[in-house]
């Protein structure tokens, strides 16, 4: 920390003692806000409000505001401040003669800081500039900021601060949210997301649900799990992957559609599109299958498109997304081959290894069938999709926990969403053959043996679940973040989540497994 910003926070708890001194509450329990800043300027009417001769000083418009002071012009006599809320801003009008003897004297031109927190009572009225401000008659400081906000500076390049680097953005968002009121809209249009979506399913008749985060057996997913341990059971359990099996498990007692927008996390490393803790969606319908849901996802995100932008279109980066209806359906084996070249159809795993060396890729030697065929459309094929797609009918060996295709051998129903070059969902129609189950949780586990570590285990309870019948159904999960990301135009997903997992600041102490986490750009 620089010397210039230790003297300041060191005059600013000087000036906390100082309040205090003169029996000033510098954190007082509450203040009475009547209106937001944008309330005031959307509502002020001059033919009403401004004053005048021939109308009662009671005609004001009177209002009790408060929020960080932003900047801060004192001048003789009067002082103006820009004070924001979580609205917006507005300017507030400070007049000597107008506050307690000596409280502008000793306080405002004093004490007073860009970053503290106040609160304004007094009336709305536009100045001789035309601008709608308050003109303060009562005046308090609600929190003293011991911490000044970041400093814009001017250079060759441009106008910069603190909170243009990323990394100083993540690490302190509070910082980045107050400095940048465009990151608020980004985190409100990620919460109108998740609430026009849980309508959506909500008028449709599913049942929202809660199944558990700590799990001793995970699944759902392949993926490697955060392992933790219950002291009382004396057991290991896992920070749940996925909340896929619970759901179903809930098919099996008698409902027919249950959704969860949850947490999950899985161990893996960071990127611009990874983060180990993550929101996702999921949903499952009995007596659906995959065709239907893709139909659902259709209409639920082009719904989410018009609530949020009033259109279908909306800009991601340099692409325009649009997301009318219908969408391209394109099954994986077409697209791998319309976009590398290569058709994989029928061939074994050392085919498939030697076509990912040939397209210059790595191949781990640990790799079955169905990781190959993912490796080489995820590097060769996703980053052509911009525009939604649904590819279709997987292999078998890739999905574990769907429905085999009614018309292929060795497919399986399953769709996944590619949008702007990324994955948005995943959806089968669910196995719920318990026979079957078994058996492909086997060939999971051998999987497992041979070094595969996102490779699923074996669920007893869940085939016993199963064994009590399972009826037909559709299975659908939503990764929030990504799709949070299309909506609001973010290109990383550091930018829809509010405090992401960041490697320790420098001079804390390291853990090996965080030395080993991936990659990590914010770092």
């Amino acid at each position: 920390m620089s010397e210039t910003l230790n003297e300041q926070q060191q005059r600013r708890r000087e000036e906390l003692h100082a309040l205090r001194e003169a029996g000033i509450d510098p954190y007082p329990y509450a203040w009475d806000v009547t209106h937001e800043t944008v309330h005031i300027v959307e509502t002020f009417d001059d033919n009403l409000h401004q004053p005048g001769e021939d109308r009662p000083p009671r005609d004001q418009f009177d209002v009790a505001i408060a929020g960080r002071i932003m900047s801060l012009r004192v001048m003789g006599k009067a002082a103006f401040l820009d004070v924001q809320d979580e609205s917006g801003s507005i300017q507030v009008y400070v007049r000597r003669d107008d506050l307690p003897e000596g409280y502008y004297r000793d306080v405002i031109r004093r004490l007073l800081d860009i970053g503290d927190i106040v609160g304004v009572r007094g009336f709305a009225f536009r100045t001789r500039m035309g601008e709608i401000s308050v003109h303060a008659e009562e005046f308090r400081i609600l929190s003293k900021s011991l911490r000044p906000l970041p400093v814009v500076k001017e250079t060759d390049e441009g106008v910069h601060n603190e909170v243009t680097n990323k990394e100083f953005r993540y690490r302190q968002r509070y910082v980045d949210l107050v400095v940048n009121p465009d990151v608020r809209n980004v985190f409100r249009q990620r919460a109108r997301l998740i609430s026009i979506m849980r309508r959506f399913l909500d008028d449709r008749g599913y049942i929202e649900v809660e199944t558990p985060v700590l799990q001793p057996v995970y699944g759902g997913a392949s993926a490697r799990p955060f392992t933790t341990h219950h002291n009382a059971l004396d057991m290991t359990l896992y920070l749940r992957i996925a909340d896929e099996l619970y759901l179903k498990r809930l098919l099996v007692g008698g409902f027919t559609g249950v959704y969860e927008i949850s947490k999950d996390f899985r161990n893996e490393g960071l990127s611009r599109f990874h983060n180990p803790e993550f929101t996702m969606m999921e949903l499952y319908v009995s007596y659906k299958d995959y065709e239907w849901m893709m139909e659902l996802v259709e209409e639920m995100i082009e719904h989410i498109a018009m609530e949020l932008h009033g259109t279908p279109y909306v800009q991601s980066g340099k692409h325009t997304i649009s997301f009318r209806r219908p969408w391209r359906r394109l099954p994986l084996f077409e697209a791998i081959a319309e976009y590398t070249g290569h058709q994989l159809r029928d061939k074994n795993a050392q085919e498939i290894a030697n076509i990912a060396r040939e397209l210059g890729l790595e191949v781990d030697e640990s790799m079955g069938t169905g990781k190959l065929i993912d490796h080489i459309f995820g590097e060769k094929v996703e980053s052509h999709l911009i525009q939604p797609t649904f590819i279709t009918d997987y292999p078998l060996a890739l999905s574990p926990l769907a429905k085999r295709h009614r018309s292929e051998e060795e497919l399986v129903e399953r769709f996944e969403l590619i949008c702007n070059a990324k994955e948005i969902c995943n959806a089968f129609s669910e196995l719920n053959d318990p026979i079957d189950q078994r058996n492909r949780f086997e060939d999971q586990a051998r999987l497992r043996a041979g070094g595969d570590e996102e490779a699923m285990q074996v669920d007893e309870d869940y085939l016993r679940a199963m064994e009590y019948g399972m009826p037909p159904a559709a299975g659908l999960g939503v990764g929030i973040d990504r799709l949070a990301m299309l909506m609001t135009g973010q290109e990383s997903i550091r930018d829809v989540i509010l405090f992401p997992l960041l490697r320790p600041e420098s001079g804390q102490e390291e853990s090996e497994g965080q030395k080993n986490q991936g990659e990590d750009p914010a770092a």
